[in-house]
C-alpha cells in the first residue's frame, strides 16, 4: 500500500477564488490590460512544467489530450466502461487537477512527489478508452510510453525534489551535484551574472576539463548584443578547471508567448511606468537579461497604488535545491480597498515600528523605503501554487536602496485558511474554538507584518567592486561579542549567492519572528481594529498557530536525507524548537493517543508567558539571524539555523517519532480553482468555473483552447531537447 503523503486524497478541499466583483468594477481599458497580462502569466506558468521534473511536461500533455477530446462528465461513462469505480475516477481526477494546480507532479508545498491513488492499469485501461485515444492512438500511446514509468515511480531519488542523490531537479542536468552548483555559482558570481533565468547542464568533458553549458530564459536562440548595462555576452568562457558556455534560447516559444502578451497589455498601460516596465520585462523575456528584468521592477515599484496590480518573472528560488535559480510565476490581481487602508496604516507607522526591532540601529537601513501595501484579489496566478502574502522584488540591490512592494491576497486568505473543528490537530480541545475563530484575524496581521517589516527590514553590509562600504567598517560592532564586524558582501555577492541552500528558510524565519515579536506591539493590533482582550486572543492564536504549525512542519522532512523540502515549515519548526528551549512552561508537547487508538500529539502554550519568557526568546534569536544576514557570516548563520533545523531526539522529544504521528493525522493542502478571461469584441469575458477537480480541470482545458496543439508540440519538443541532459 502506498504511503499516504505521495497521493492527493479523495477528499482534498478544492475552492473558487472569487474575483468577480473585483473584475467586474474594473473599467473596460483596465479589464483588457488585466486580460493580456493574464495570458502573458498563463503562457509563462507553463515553464514551471519544465522546471519540475522529466516526465511532468509528458504527462500534461496526456492530460490536456484527454479533456480536450471529453469532459469530465463524459469521460466518467468511459471510466466506467474501462472497469474503474466511482472512487477509482475520483482519484483519477484529483490527480489530474492536482498536476495543474501544482503545474507538475511534485508538491508545491513540500516538493514530495504524488502519484495516481489508483492501480496503473486502470489509469492506462482508461486511456486507451478514451476518444483522445480512439482519435489518434499512436500518438497517445507514445505520450503514455514516455511518462508512465516515472508516473508512477516512488524510487527513492523519485520521491522528492533535489540536487544529486537527494532527489530529481530539472534546474540541473541529472549529472550535476552540490559540487557542479558551487562551482557554477562562482563562475556566475566571477561574470556579475544573476542565476534567476539559468539552468545549468553538464555536457561531455574536453580533455581534463569539465564542461557546463549555462542557459537563459529567452525568446531567441541567437547571440546578439543586448541594450543593457551589465550583461554577460554569450560564448565560451574558461573558468578554474572547468569551461563554461553561456547560451540563450531556453524555454524560447513560451518566451515569446509571454513577451506578444505583454506588448498588447503595453496599450492599455495607465501610465508611463506600466508601459516602462513592460518595455523592460519584454526585452527580458526576449533576449534572457536579467537586468532588463530589473530595470522593469523599478518601474514597478514606482507604480504607486495601481487598480490592477502584476508582478512576473523568475521570482522565488525555493525550488532550486542550490537556492539561486527561480520559478516563473506571474500574478494579476485587483486591489481590495478596505483592507488594503489598514496595510496603508501599517506602513506609515513603519518607521515608528522599525526601532522596535532587536538590533542596533546601524544593522537597520539607513533610511525606510516607504513601500506600497496592498491586498489584493487574485484573478490570475501562474506557477506552481499560490502564497498568501508576497515581498518583492527580491533583487537586494533594489529593495536595499530603492524599495519594494508588498501584496496581500485576500480572496485566497479568505478560503484557504477556514479551519473544520473536527479536522483541527494537535490542538487542546478548549482551545479549538478560539482558534478557529481568530485564525483568520491573526493571520492577517502575521502576513502583514512579515511582508512588511519583515522581509521589508534589515541591513546587508556591503564593499562594492569600486571597495566603496555602505557602512563605517571602523565602528559598527557585533552586539552579542561587541567586536568590530569582520565580514561582509563582496562585489556581486548576493544573500542568495553566499546564503545559498539556506537562504529561503532562514530569511523566512527571521520575517516569521519579526511577525511574532511586533505583533505584541498594541500599536500594530490597533492599527488592524483589534484593541483590548480582543487583542490578545489575536496575539494568543497568532503565536499557537505559529508553535503548532513547527509541529506540522515535521511533514516537510525526509530523514533518509537529513534535508528539509520546504522554506516556511523549516523556518516554522526552527521557531518551535526556539520557544521549547525556553522552558518556563512556555510551550509544551505531549504524545498521547487519539480516540481512534492510534499515536496523537497536543502542543500547548501557556499565554501569561508570551509577553515575558516567549518575547524573550524570539528577541535573542532574531537579534542572532539579523547579524549573521547583516554580516555576511555564513558559517555563524548555517551553524545557528541547522542547529534548530534538526530533527533529533532534544532529550524530551523525539521529533522522528513525533514526524510519523503527523503523517499519521496530515491534511492536504487545498487547490484553488482560478478564472479564465476571454476577448469578445471589445470587451472581456470573465469565465468562472466551480469549486472542485472538474471545475479545475475544465478551467485548464479551456485556458489554451485557442492554441492547444501547438502549445503541447512545443512542450514536448522542449521537454526532448532536455531529455538527453537528464543523463
Amino acid at each position: 500500500m502506498v504511503d499516504s503523503q505521495y497521493y492527493l486524497p479523495n477528499d482534498i478541499g478544492v475552492s473558487a477564488l472569487d474575483c468577480g466583483e473585483a473584475f467586474r468594477l474594473l473599467s473596460p481599458k483596465e479589464q483588457l490590460y488585466a486580460h493580456y497580462l493574464s495570458r502573458a502569466s498563463w503562457y509563462g506558468g507553463l515553464v514551471v512544467l519544465l522546471q519540475t521534473s522529466p516526465e511532468a511536461t509528458s504527462i500534461y500533455v496526456l492530460l490536456q489530450r484527454l479533456f480536450r477530446k471529453q469532459t469530465p462528465v463524459q469521460l466518467e461513462s468511459v471510466a466506467a466502461a474501462a472497469g474503474l469505480g466511482p472512487e477509482e475516477y475520483q482519484a483519477f481526477l484529483v490527480y489530474a487537477s492536482g498536476l495543474y494546480a501544482n503545474m507538475g507532479n511534485y508538491k508545491s508545498f513540500g516538493d514530495t512527489k504524488f502519484i495516481p491513488n489508483l492501480p496503473k492499469n486502470k489509469f492506462k485501461d482508461l486511456v486507451w478508452h478514451s476518444k483522445a485515444f480512439q482519435d489518434s492512438p499512436s500518438e497517445v500511446e507514445a505520450l503514455w510510453n514516455d511518462c508512465s514509468h516515472l508516473l508512477y515511480s516512488l524510487e527513492t531519488k523519485q520521491k522528492q525534489l533535489g540536487l544529486g542523490d537527494k532527489g530529481i531537479t530539472t534546474y540541473f542536468s541529472g549529472n550535476c551535484g552540490l559540487e557542479d552548483a558551487e562551482l557554477a555559482q562562482r563562475f556566475l558570481d566571477s561574470k556579475n551574472l544573476s542565476a534567476y533565468n539559468t539552468r545549468l547542464f553538464k555536457t561531455k568533458p574536453v580533455g581534463e576539463k569539465r564542461c557546463y553549458e549555462v542557459r537563459l530564459a529567452s525568446a531567441v536562440k541567437k547571440d546578439c548584443t543586448v541594450d543593457c548595462e551589465q550583461d554577460t555576452p554569450c560564448g565560451t568562457y574558461e573558468f578554474e578547471d572547468a569551461v563554461f558556455t553561456v547560451c540563450r534560447g531556453d524555454y524560447a516559444p513560451l518566451m515569446e508567448k509571454v513577451s506578444q502578451n505583454l506588448e498588447k497589455a503595453k496599450a492599455y498601460a495607465a501610465n508611463e511606468n506600466q508601459k516602462r516596465m513592460l518595455e523592460e520585462y519584454i526585452k527580458s523575456f526576449t533576449f534572457g537579461s536579467v537586468n532588463a528584468h530589473k530595470e522593469g521592477s523599478r518601474f514597478w515599484i514606482k507604480d504607486k497604488g495601481p487598480i490592477v496590480e502584476s508582478y512576473i518573472g523568475f521570482i522565488e528560488s525555493y525550488r532550486d535545491p542550490f537556492g539561486s535559480r527561480g520559478e516563473f510565476e506571474g500574478f494579476v490581481a485587483v486591489v481590495n480597498k478596505a483592507m488594503s487602508a489598514r496595510f496603508a496604516r501599517l506602513v506609515s507607522s513603519a518607521e515608528v515600528l522599525l526601532p522596535e526591532l532587536p538590533w542596533p540601529q546601524a544593522f537597520e537601513k539607513d533610511r525606510f523605503l516607504k513601500p506600497d501595501f496592498t491586498s489584493l484579489d487574485v484573478l490570475t496566478f501562474a506557477g506552481s501554487g499560490i502564497p498568501a502574502g508576497i515581498n518583492i522584488p527580491n533583487y537586494d540591490d533594489i529593495r536595499q536602496t530603492e524599495g519594494f512592494k508588498n501584496v496581500s491576497l485576500g480572496n485566497v486568505l479568505a478560503v484557504a485558511y477556514t479551519t473544520q473543528k473536527e479536522k483541527l490537530t494537535f490542538l487542546e480541545e478548549n482551545n479549538k474554538d478560539t482558534y478557529i475563530k481568530w485564525k483568520g484575524p491573526s493571520f492577517e496581521v502575521q502576513v502583514g507584518l512579515h511582508e512588511l517589516l519583515g522581509h521589508g527590514s534589515g541591513k546587508l553590509f556591503v564593499q562594492d567592486e569600486k571597495e566603496n562600504f555602505n557602512f563605517d567598517q571602523n565602528s559598527v560592532r557585533n552586539p552579542e561579542t561587541g567586536e568590530l564586524i569582520s565580514s561582509w558582501y563582496r562585489g556581486s555577492e548576493t544573500w542568495d549567492s553566499k546564503f545559498s541552500t539556506i537562504a529561503s528558510s532562514y530569511e523566512e524565519c527571521r520575517a516569521e519572528c519579526v511577525g511574532l515579536y511586533l505583533c505584541l506591539n498594541k500599536q500594530v493590533l490597533s492599527i488592524f481594529g483589534h484593541e483590548g482582550e480582543e487583542a490578545e486572543e489575536v496575539v494568543y492564536i497568532n503565536w499557537l498557530n505559529m508553535v503548532r504549525a513547527g509541529l506540522l512542519g515535521l511533514e516537510f522532512y525526509t530523514p533518509e536525507s537529513k534535508s528539509w523540502r520546504q522554506a516556511h515549515m523549516q523556518a516554522r519548526f526552527v521557531i518551535l524548537r526556539v520557544l521549547l528551549e525556553a522552558g518556563e512552561g512556555l510551550v509544551t508537547l505531549s504524545e498521547t493517543t487519539g480516540a481512534d487508538g492510534c499515536p496523537d500529539a497536543v502542543i500547548g502554550l501557556d499565554r501569561n508567558k508570551i509577553h515575558t519568557v516567549g518575547k524573550t526568546a524570539i528577541q535573542k534569536f532574531l537579534c542572532k539571524l539579523q547579524v549573521h544576514k547583516s554580516t555576511a557570516d555564513v558559517e555563524g548563520g548555517r551553524t545557528l539555523y541547522e542547529g534548530y533545523s534538526a530533527v533529533t531526539s532534544d532529550g524530551s522529544h523525539d521529533f522522528l517519532k513525533l514526524r510519523e504521528t503527523v503523517l499519521l493525522r496530515k491534511e492536504a493542502r487545498k487547490m484553488f480553482v482560478q478564472a479564465n478571461t476571454k476577448v469578445k469584441g471589445e470587451t472581456v469575458e470573465l469565465l468562472e468555473y466551480e469549486g472542485s477537480a472538474a471545475g479545475l480541470i475544465q478551467s485548464f482545458t479551456e485556458r489554451f483552447s485557442e492554441d492547444a496543439e501547438e502549445l503541447e508540440t512545443h512542450l514536448l519538443e522542449l521537454s526532448s531537447h532536455d531529455a538527453s541532459c537528464w543523463c
